[in-house]
């Protein structure tokens, strides 16, 4: 089912073109100094073809809500996703839009030293200005009131958000918005997965941020539920 990507205003894409491109689930909305559609559609599909013939005979893979080991000699895709959903303690599909935006992102700078591949809410940057990532919450009043501010020395980062009110994804917990930051955008998408998937209440805020801080390589959380939110590590907010 398709579902309208309302929430892509939210990236500040200043000075930088952009487009959209989608084959089959994968529907990504790139930024960048030039037009790469081609380019674009032309990595999706080496990243699809192999991630689905690895599913094909290996079906636990697609279903699994554990962590699971993979050959040495799986696909690149695939290896990203089971690393990162064995560091965050989840399934490795739930790292699969972070790793997509993230392999397709990092092979896009080939062709462009300014990269932002946003895919159903995770975000893979490369930026040479600060920029800003609105917040999008659903019904949280924090909603439109706040920003992510990215600073170019940061990047590559990997910006990835889960929620159990918005969305079609899989989420056992009940955030508007658990945002995560990373270097690999696979173990932001894992990691804020695993976070959110802590919080049924508001009180839950501080054991989820306890909990996602020790996951190796992450180094930011948002986590908001309501009217109520909680912060840790090296991230920026600011008021639109």
């Amino acid at each position: 089912m398709y579902e309208q990507r309302t929430y892509r205003h939210q990236i500040k894409g200043y000075g930088l073109i952009s487009f959209t491109a989608s084959v089959k689930e994968t529907d990504l909305f790139v930024l960048a100094g030039r037009d790469l559609t081609s380019q674009t559609l032309s990595l999706i599909g080496e990243c699809r073809t192999p991630l689905e013939e690895y599913i094909r005979s290996h079906p636990l893979f697609l279903h699994s809500l554990r962590p699971l080991q993979v050959e040495e000699n799986a696909p690149e895709i695939v290896r990203l996703m089971a690393h990162a959903g064995q560091a965050a303690g989840v399934g490795p599909m739930a790292a699969v839009a972070g790793a997509m935006a993230e392999l397709v992102g990092k092979r896009l700078l080939d062709h462009c030293p300014e990269v932002i591949v946003e895919n159903g809410g995770d975000i893979f940057f490369r930026t040479r200005r600060k920029r800003r990532i609105g917040i999008f919450a659903g019904n949280s009043p924090f909603t439109d009131k706040l920003a992510l501010e990215i600073d170019p020395k940061d990047t590559p980062l990997g910006v990835c958000t889960s929620s159990g009110t918005v969305g079609p994804s899989l989420s056992m917990g009940l955030t508007d918005a658990t945002i995560v930051l990373s270097k690999s955008a696979a173990l932001a998408d894992a990691a804020a997965t695993a976070v959110g998937n802590l919080v049924k209440i508001p009180e839950d805020i501080q054991g989820a941020l306890d909990y996602g801080k020790e996951i190796k390589g992450i180094t930011g959380i948002v986590i908001i539920i309501g009217d109520r939110m909680g912060a840790w590590g090296d991230i920026k907010l600011v008021q639109i």
